[in-house]
């Protein structure tokens, strides 16, 4: 790049006989830059149509995230070449800047893909289009972010590198500040440390459906940082939890359920007290016959109970699916199916009654006698 530099002014003032050139030289590497810049552009917009059509995970990724960093290097590298002619010319002492310039240049650039690269892979592992077996989400994203935030660290070490400053010192400085950023900052520590549990432990991942019996948190999943959790309640509006509070709460994780449970208590009128064990056993057979019911599971039909108004069994079952909306689906058949048998059998179901008995009063009741002279 340097003898370019140098051997470019020869070769110019071969060509046209003059000797102070510097501005013509300026201009042809700014439209050699711009030329090249935009030879890189065509290129890459082919090349991406033609990874389009492969769906392959690493290709799409790769050209997509040096699309632009390959542009911004050509500019670059045109620029500081640009620069350095220009400084050599001028009374302004540039030309000891244009190194560092140049150097920290690249390793942003270089960053900089290495970032994109990441997020686009990110992306296509759990894309059913790009991977056959797409990886958790969960699980990418940590990577993910575990993967940039050391690209990260390491070019801004090697750019304080590049720029004279000792890295063992910042090092050794950064240790004894995060004694005092660490006191300053517990809770945002904590929350940092929640989420790499949940990364760890993984209790639940994003698409989930999860609820505390702690604390009035219900919903679905969203996203997973690394000091807050967002989930989408039910009403759809989002809750903010930080990351520590899963340390300290119960959990539950209906999305992870093998099953739903039917649980119903039916109650049976007095009058047809004679009829509840044929029902009860049509009821079990019923269900032992339904498609949708997981006959591995427990299933109970007893009566159990002589309760105020009526004559009550309970039905203790489980569906197949776990899908909320089939669910109901399920229980409301089951349910209009044990209708239909109590009725088949001429009973009733029973509703809360009084009966009041009173019994037969014929004794006269004594008249009051009233004083004299009145009537």
């Amino acid at each position: 790049m340097i003898h370019s530099a140098v051997a470019m002014p020869d070769w110019l003032s071969e060509i046209t006989g003059r000797e102070n050139i510097w501005i013509a030289e300026v201009f042809i590497i700014v439209v050699a830059t711009l030329l090249v810049a935009f030879v890189a552009r065509v290129v890459f917009n082919n090349l991406m149509k033609q990874a389009a059509k492969s769906k392959n995970l690493w290709d799409d990724a790769l050209i997509e995230a040096a699309q632009k960093p390959v542009r911004w290097f050509v500019w670059l590298i045109g620029l500081c070449w640009a620069l350095e002619i220009s400084a050599r010319q001028s009374e302004v002492n540039l030309l000891e800047a244009v190194q560092p310039i140049r150097e920290v240049g690249v390793v942003a650039i270089i960053a900089w893909f290495l970032v994109r690269f990441i997020s686009r892979a990110e992306k296509n592992l759990v894309d059913p289009e790009y991977a056959h077996q797409p990886m958790d989400q969960t699980t990418v994203s940590a990577m993910g972010k575990l993967l940039r935030v050391s690209v990260i660290i390491t070019s801004v070490l090697v750019v304080l590198q590049t720029l004279g400053y000792s890295v063992s010192g910042v090092l050794a400085f950064g240790g004894i500040g995060g004694l005092a950023v660490g006191f300053a900052a517990k809770d945002l520590l904590a929350n940092f440390f929640g989420g790499l549990m949940i990364y760890m432990d993984r209790p639940f991942k994003v698409g989930d459906w999860v609820r505390s019996p702690d604390k009035n948190i219900e919903g679905t999943v969203e996203d997973i940082g690394w000091r807050l959790t967002r989930i989408r309640t039910f009403d759809k509006r989002p809750l903010y939890v930080p990351n520590s509070t899963f340390t300290q709460i119960s959990l539950e994780n209906p999305s992870r359920m093998l099953n739903r449970r039917i649980y119903e208590t039916i109650g049976i009128r007095y009058d047809d007290a004679a009829k509840v064990t044929a029902i009860v056993n049509d009821v079990k057979a019923m269900l032992e016959a339904h498609d949708e019911i997981d006959h591995d599971q427990t299933l109970m039909v007893n009566f159990n109970a002589f309760a105020p108004s009526s004559l009550d069994f309970f039905v203790y079952t489980f569906t197949k699916t776990v899908n909320w909306a089939h669910y109901h689906e399920v229980k409301q058949d089951v349910l209009l199916k044990i209708l239909a048998i109590i009725d088949s059998h001429g009973a009733e179901c029973a509703y809360p009654t009084s009966t009041v008995h009173l019994n037969n009063l014929n004794t006269e009741l004594p008249r009051a006698e009233l004083p004299a002279g009145q009537v």
